[in-house]
């Protein structure tokens, strides 16, 4: 886990919102720290423009925030998000997802500040609406591709964590769980006989999420060395643990996940833990045929919205439609008109 955001140089107002998203809102501190990165570069950038300072040139870096006022703060208009924007868009090159989760973070301040705090009358970010993002469809393996992947996995014999992997890319592929849910797990959270474990998602929430045969037997073989006398002066609760007798890390699972993709030959693909995910959910609703609102629960999406974008329909479905209208095998052999 790397170092989370420095709140010292951010105006105290804004280290007040921080607080309130991590202690009352329950936000995770990733979250949080990219709400106040881009609040920094949007507080910066406007105290730029009215100071006359170049938010291209190199004093630009060295604008301090730490100790601007709340008068400051109230002050900011439409205009001037307005602007802030143009500058990322133009100058920072930022895309549409990139300028919406700005929006995200700059939305949320103000909200805290007028209905919360109740400090502000107006909300200079209210009617601002967010870029429109570009759909796009999730990537994902397909289950040849995800068979390719698992015995990867299965024939590294030189890996002394090859039980551990398995089972962690089988969670990937079957439950569909986020990386921060996979290793946050704790030996307590499983089912005694491993028909389900807890996880907590977004927002400390947690659910259930049920595991079939193939995690099952995954748990099982990974368990008898987790469990093992090697283990037991290991005091910490963690399911999966490094090599360094600690909960294993993010980082550690996404090296371990590129790395079998690589030795599948998967690696053109650029996957990651959460395109895993997406192969879960996908494969669940186009093969499982599981229906969305199931899906929905299942992920621990917040809104069905979210879920939607995996009710896409495949290529190979279109076609099949098609081939399935009841005039598809009407044909004529009746030439056609020369004249």
């Amino acid at each position: 886990m790397g170092k989370s955001f420095n709140v010292n140089i951010m105006p105290p107002l804004v280290r007040d919102f921080a607080s309130y998203k991590l202690t009352i809102q329950v936000c995770s501190q990733k979250t949080v720290d990219e709400y106040l990165s881009d609040l920094r570069l949007f507080f910066k950038y406007i105290y730029s423009q009215r100071n006359g300072i170049d938010p291209l040139g190199d004093s630009f870096d060295d604008v301090d925030i730490s100790t601007l006022s709340n008068d400051f703060i109230f002050s900011v208009t439409t205009s001037e998000i307005y602007n802030f924007f143009i500058y990322v868009s133009n100058d920072r090159r930022n895309k549409a997802s990139a300028r919406s989760r700005k929006l995200s973070a700059i939305k949320a301040f103000y909200k805290y500040v007028c209905t919360k705090r109740h400090l502000m009358e107006k909300n200079p970010a209210i009617d601002i609406e967010s870029p429109k993002k570009k759909q796009t469809l999730p990537k994902f393996l397909s289950v040849e591709e995800s068979v390719s992947l698992l015995s990867a996995v299965e024939n590294d014999r030189a890996s002394k964590t090859r039980e551990r992997d398995y089972a962690i890319i089988t969670l990937f592929l079957n439950c569909g769980m986020r990386l921060s849910e996979l290793v946050g797990i704790n030996l307590n959270d499983l089912d005694k006989d491993l028909r389900s474990l807890r996880v907590l998602g977004k927002g400390a929430k947690e659910r259930i999420v049920y595991l079939n045969d193939a995690c099952r037997s995954a748990l099982t073989r990974y368990l008898e060395i987790r469990l093992s006398e090697k283990y037991k002066a290991v005091n910490i609760p963690a399911l999966f643990i490094s090599k360094q007798y600690k909960r294993i890390s993010h980082k550690t699972v996404q090296w371990l996940v590129y790395k079998y993709l690589e030795m599948a030959g998967l690696e053109y693909k650029h996957f990651s833990t959460h395109k895993l995910r997406h192969t879960a959910a996908t494969l669940m609703y186009q093969t499982g045929k599981v229906d969305v609102r199931v899906l929905k629960e299942i992920l621990g999406h917040e809104q069905l919205n979210t879920t939607q974008i995996y009710t896409h329909v495949s290529n190979k479905g279109m076609e099949e439609a098609v081939n399935m209208n009841p005039l598809a095998g009407i044909s004529t052999n009746k030439k056609p008109d020369k004249g």
